[in-house]
């Protein structure tokens, strides 16, 4: 399956999504947010990114998702800055921080056929979402460099249907992480109000663009989406309406990786309903909701 950008490319059409995201970063809406500050003119809002377009590391990566990682790794480019800003982040160095280093188009071009030469099944732009139109600017080198596997949008769900709109046939496969099915968390740890309302709307649209997660015959994912949801201790990730969510109003076929890995990171010590791990009944309890809910793929 060749991937959606590089009919884009070859129509034009790669060029004018290219100048709307640009239009977008004058005035900051990239996400939910909606700072609307002028990005281009060095001004940053709550995630805290500059206008120029900072990279921490990038690799192959094992370990992702069973189909993203294959036999070669999934090849990860790993952004700084962050427009959720948990406190309970585990790369807040990165995320937080901004431990990394700044990276033109044509080298985040250079980056990206890189990695493709190493034998990775895709490009994995892990919290892409403040960064989408230095992202689209580096497509058409790397696809004159011979760029042709999927990208992979690996966000953190808080993203705007404008936006993603603007990413229709570009981006292959949608890697959100549902973190709360309902507002209380996202207001207490993330400082967004609208955290369900708006990361709901934006899986509808990935799923509307990619529809359910594709595996060729090698076990490799080419398309569509892919769920993460991260355990929260006390059941304060609201897995259950997560899992409702995807079965009922996005596919019973949706693919989920219900994640174990919580650790009481970054600032969670100030908050002690989340300053401890995540027991193994939490885990197993979300795994039985998930598949109660009629979810099969994944977990």
């Amino acid at each position: 399956m060749e991937p959606g950008y590089l009919t884009l490319f070859n129509t034009g059409e790669l060029a004018s999504r290219i100048k709307s995201m640009l239009e977008i970063l004058m005035e900051c809406r990239l996400c939910p947010r909606q700072c609307k500050v002028d990005r281009t003119r060095g001004k940053t809002g709550v995630c805290k990114a500059p206008g120029q377009l900072f990279v921490s590391s990038a690799t192959p990566h094992f370990g992702e998702e069973a189909p993203l990682v294959g036999l070669h790794g999934s090849g990860t480019i790993f952004l700084t800055h962050c427009n959720l800003r948990c406190v309970f982040c585990q790369n807040y160095d990165i995320s937080h921080q901004g431990l990394g280093s700044p990276v033109s188009s044509n080298e985040l071009a250079g980056i990206m056929i890189n990695l493709q030469r190493l034998g990775c099944h895709n490009i994995n732009f892990v919290t892409p979402t403040h960064y989408a139109p230095q992202i689209l600017e580096s497509l058409p080198e790397a696809v004159r460099l011979g760029l042709r596997v999927p990208l992979v949008w690996n966000c953190g769900g808080y993203e705007s249907v404008e936006v993603l709109r603007l990413l229709d046939g570009i981006v292959d496969i949608y890697m959100p992480d549902i973190k709360f099915g309902a507002p209380g968390p996202g207001k207490k740890y993330c400082s967004v109000q609208d955290y369900p309302e708006a990361a709901f709307s934006a899986v509808k649209e990935m799923h509307r663009q990619v529809g359910d997660l594709q595996i060729d015959e090698q076990g490799i994912a080419a398309r569509g989406l892919l769920v993460r949801h991260l355990v929260i201790p006390g059941g304060l990730a609201y897995t259950g309406e997560v899992v409702r969510f995807l079965a009922d109003e996005i596919s019973p076929h949706t693919y989920i990786n219900i994640m174990n890995q919580y650790r009481p990171c970054y600032r969670a010590s100030k908050f002690p309903e989340i300053s401890k791990p995540v027991n193994s009944s939490e885990f197993s309890s979300a795994i039985k909701i998930a598949r109660d809910s009629g979810l099969y793929r994944g977990f």
